[in-house]
């Protein structure tokens, strides 16, 4: 079968029809190349050799100036996604245009290997200096070829490639010597539109997502400030601060290196910022018997705050624990128990996460480089509360939406991986989808096998 003499330190040729392929984790697996398919480097099937962006300073976005595409534009899932977006003021920016079917990748730092298929949908965009850009030719499909740069093995390709040097990069040449396994024609195009239903599906769950949040972002402006009642409810809030709640302590003690896959429940005020959002009812953090026993504990219903934080806008962070058993908090959360009758928790999580709490919080608390805020400070803050009845049927109306937010994404994971195990399947040939021009296989074959899971004698690299 054809092969391209350039073969990579991560990719050799075993035999006439297998190649060694390393994973992202860095194991290698030796696979059957798929009948029909040829071995192509990536300069082998461009229209010309890859190029780099123009080297200029974005200015502000400005609708008379071309959009600048830069590194961080791109978005994890290969998207153009710019915050901000900037624009590019430069004599030479016309000779830098994308144009449909070119293919950006980054090219050195964190970012290294990611990539993004040019959308005209996106609008004109002129690329910067550490970016590459490559136009394929005829030979290949420039939306099978996008897929090809997000598999599993092209990412251990990076991963080895981009490691040569103390800073990772990979360059245009470099670039230009991955090994694509490429189909015929129409096999590739029904790949690329298989998975672009997949995508689809994805963008869909994800629009989903974002209006579920808009819903709650709107509902909590207008009800945790009063402005719009829920139906059955009337007559004045009550204005409170927070001392009059309820009793407030202290968390200490439980360092990282204490954390366990099992054990007690804890909660550490870092996670407070990272993995909780308003309330939470099961912790994932565990902690044994003995560093428990020194731990501050927290009920159900107990609010907790960060008590340290990077700035002053994100301080005293607040989440409600809902949990049935007792769980413990660690150093820098301040915990308010609340007084039987003094509010719904789940409520008060919400609530003081709102943003006329939150600018009450920075503007009592204290530090430059870290910002700390203290429980007589916190203290301090006020909140007008309705009646307890109305409060919980608030906050049982944010939490339907929170279980609807959490189910979707629950699904946007899961048809996520199913598109990671879709591409390994079908970039790789084990799974053929019909296409006019493949040719048959014999009986029982079923394209790429794995061969073995270890190198073969004087097969490692």
């Amino acid at each position: 079968m054809p092969t391209d003499p350039d073969e990579t330190e991560d990719f050799r040729s075993v035999s006439d029809d297998e190649r060694r392929v390393r994973r992202r984790d860095g194991s290698v697996l030796f696979i059957k190349v798929p009948v029909g398919w040829t071995v192509r480097s990536l300069r082998s099937v461009l229209r010309a050799s890859p190029d780099y962006g123009i080297n200029a300073a974005a200015v502000p976005s400005d609708d008379r100036l071309p959009t600048y595409l830069r590194i961080t534009d791109i978005s994890e899932d290969h998207r153009f996604r710019p915050s901000p977006r900037v624009a590019i003021q430069h004599p030479n920016a016309s000779a830098f245009f994308l144009q449909e079917g070119d293919l950006i990748f980054a090219r050195t730092g964190a970012s290294v290997g990611k990539s993004y298929l040019y959308d005209p949908a996106d609008g004109p965009l002129v690329f910067a200096g550490f970016l590459i850009r490559v136009q394929p030719n005829e030979d290949v499909q420039p939306a099978f070829l996008a897929y090809c740069v997000q598999s599993e093995r092209y990412w251990g390709w990076v991963a080895s490639t981009s490691s040569r040097s103390g800073q990772p990069g990979i360059n245009g040449r470099e670039y230009g010597t991955y090994q694509l396994w490429l189909p015929p024609p129409d096999e590739q195009r029904a790949i690329a539109e298989t998975l672009s239903d997949v995508d689809g599906l994805i963008e869909s769950l994800e629009t989903l997502i974002a209006k579920k949040r808009a819903v709650k972002t709107a509902a909590m402006q207008q009800l945790l400030a009063g402005r719009t009642r829920l139906p059955g409810f009337s007559g004045e809030w009550e204005m409170k601060q927070l001392v009059e709640l309820g009793v407030f302590s202290k968390g200490r003690g439980i360092k990282r290196s204490d954390v366990r896959d099992d054990g007690y429940p804890c909660i550490r005020y870092g996670e407070l910022y990272t993995r909780y959002s308003d309330f939470v009812a099961n912790p994932v953090a565990r902690i044994p018997a003995s560093v428990a026993l020194a731990a501050q504990p927290i009920e159900s219903g107990d609010l907790l705050f960060a008590g340290a934080g990077e700035t002053s806008d994100e301080i005293g962070r607040c989440v409600a624990y809902v949990g049935e058993n007792t769980a413990y908090a660690g150093g820098d959360v301040i915990i308010l128990s609340p007084f039987r009758g003094a509010g719904n928790s789940l409520y008060l999580g919400y609530l003081l996460n709102h943003p006329t709490v939150s600018v009450q919080k920075a503007r009592l608390a204290q530090g430059d480089a870290i910002v700390h805020i203290s429980s007589g400070n916190l203290g301090q803050v006020q909140i007008e509360l309705p009646p307890v009845e109305e409060q919980e049927a608030i906050a049982a109306l944010f939490s339907d939406i929170d279980a609807e937010i959490v189910a979707l994404e629950r699904r946007l994971a899961k048809v996520r991986a199913l598109k990671q195990g879709a591409m390994q399947q079908l970039l790789t040939g084990r799974i053929r989808l019909p296409a006019s021009d493949a040719p048959a296989r014999p009986s029982g074959e079923r394209g790429a096998e794995p061969v073995g899971a270890a190198p073969r004698s004087g097969g490692q690299t």
